[in-house]
This record gives C-alpha cells, structure tokens and sequence, in this order.
C-alpha cells in the first residue's frame, strides 16, 4: 500500500470517527432531553395536584367540620407579599368569645355558595316548607333561569350576597384590577336584577385561601374602603369533597360542631351536584330546630365570621 493509499484510508477513518462521535451526541442530547421533559411534566402534574388540594381544602372540600376550616386559616403562610397587615382570627372577633354555654341560644345562618343551579329550586322550597331563611352566595349567571332564581332568592326573604361573578381563581386571584372588575360585573348584574345592591360577600376560597397570587390584604381593604363585608364560615358541612359523601354525614358534620358556638355559619353549597345537601336539608334543619336553635339570614347585625381581617 502507498503512502497515498494509507493517508486516504486514514483520511476515512477519521471521517467515520466524526460521524460516529456526532451521532452519538445527538443520541445522547435526544435521550437527555427526552428525560428532561419527562421529568418536568411529572413535577408539573404534581405541582397541578397539588395546588388543586389547596384550593379543595379552602373551598372546605376536605373538611366535615368547622375544625378543619380553623386549621386552614390558622396555618396559612401567606407568602405573596408584605402580611404584615394581616391578622389571623378565629372565626370573628373571639373565638372563646363565640364558644357556646350552657343555656345560650345558638345563631344558626346556612349559607350555599356557587348557585344558581339546578337544585337551587329544591333548596328554597324545603327553606319555605320550614319557614327557614337562609343566605345565598351566588356567582354570575345571565340567563333568564338564573335571573329568575336570583329574584326568588329575594322575593322570599332570603340573603343575596356575593361569591365572584366567575369563581375563577386564576382570573380573580391574578390581580387588584381583575378582583375588582369581577366583582363590579356581579354586583351590577344582581342590581339591574333584582334592584338589591349587595354589600356581602364571600371570597372562593375564603379570605385564608392560599391560592391568591395578590396579597389577600389588598382585597380586604378593597373591600373595607367599599363598606361590603366579608363573610367565612366556622362549621363546614364537607358538601364540597369530590369524595361521595351521604345525607346522614352532612347532618352529623354540621350538627357535631354548631353546638360549640354561640354563632355558626355553616358552609354548603347550591350546585347540579349536590343532591346529598337537597337530601339532607330538612334533617339538619328539624336537628338544629331541636336544639332550639335560631335559623337566620344574614343580616346587618349578624356578627362576622372572619378568618382573615386587617389588623387594626
């Protein structure tokens, strides 16, 4: 072999060492960045999960009782700006203030959030049936049925007050403005309604939720500067857990804590899917008239329920 030939099959040999280093780097690059993405839609499905059981625990989904709810606004942490002017409270002013005794007459106020539905209809009938009123947090719906419910709500003496005209958190939480535009769309929906100007409402989530990209301080005073108040709840009727869960559970989640508290603001929900609260209306409310327990809507005079306020 010439020296020609040798350097031509050295020159190849090289050439098949380069192609076969580039292969293997785009072998290698392909595999890596297939295990990079893997990995990264595996910790974004869970971070999705996750922030979902927050928002289901502060919609009270994972509570069958006012406990539960006093846990998520006592260990919020609040990271989402300066809180320093928060205050974390136990539902009002004094939570050993509100602890019921011997001989107190107990304030019961049941309020549904997220109607008008299709059970709203069947709610409102076992409330007249009983001569109970109640307090509807609603959500905006134009439709003329849900127009039409808005106004039963008030014809019939019931509490119409607020819950977000979306009850989207990604659009409410994202912002002041977007807060406030959300708000304002509901309010002037139920005016030009019903003729009510609604001055309470309650935040998706509560005020302790978790999930506010916004300082929840800023809403508050939002609210404080529009005098609408803001209402929570300390007895959860655990209606809001995606996890099946019966009338006789309902009655014993709501009936197993009211009797702690002189007053109790009592989470349910007015949705399609809560026929067990539908079922189990008429059983709390005959429970709860034992125990010689005033039913009440909201009022101008009914103490606030808070889990967060401003401090002072």
């Amino acid at each position: 072999m010439t020296a020609e030939q040798k350097e031509l099959v050295e020159k190849k040999r090289d050439r098949r060492g380069r192609v076969k280093r580039i292969k293997n780097f785009i072998v290698t690059f392909i595999t890596a960045w297939i295990i990079i993405s893997m990995v990264s839609i595996i910790a974004l499905t869970a971070k999705v999960i996750s922030l979902q059981h927050q928002i289901d625990e502060l919609s009270g989904q994972k509570s069958s009782g006012g406990g539960n709810t006093a846990s998520a606004a006592q260990s919020a942490d609040f990271t989402d700006g300066d809180t320093d002017s928060l205050a974390l409270m136990n539902y009002g002013s004094s939570a050993e203030e509100n602890l019921a005794e011997a001989g107190d007459t107990l304030k019961v106020y049941l309020t549904f959030d997220d109607g008008p539905s299709g059970n709203s209809d069947k709610i409102l009938d076992i409330l007249d049936d009983y001569n109970v009123k109640a307090t509807f947090f609603v959500v905006g719906k134009d439709d003329e049925e849900s127009k039409r419910i808005y106004n039963r709500i008030v014809d019939e003496g019931h509490t119409l007050a607020m819950h977000s005209y979306t009850h989207k958190y990604s659009y409410i939480y994202s912002s002041l403005d977007n807060f406030k535009s959300d708000f304002e769309k509901l309010q002037n929906l139920l005016y030009d309604v019903t003729g009510v100007d609604c001055d309470l409402y309650r935040f998706p989530g509560g005020s302790s939720n978790q999930v506010s990209n916004t300082d929840m301080s800023e809403y508050i005073k939002y609210l404080n500067d529009e005098n609408i108040r803001y209402l929570d709840w300390n007895v959860a009727s655990g209606d809001a857990t995606s996890a099946p869960v019966t009338a006789d559970d309902l009655v014993e989640n709501v009936m197993s804590d009211v009797v702690k508290y002189k007053t109790s603001v009592v989470l349910m929900h007015d949705a399609d899917s809560k026929d067990a609260t539908v079922e189990a209306l008429p059983t709390l409310i005959e429970k709860l008239q034992a125990e010689g327990a005033l039913i009440l809507p909201v009022s101008d005079d009914t103490e606030m329920i808070q889990h967060v306020t401003l401090a002072e």
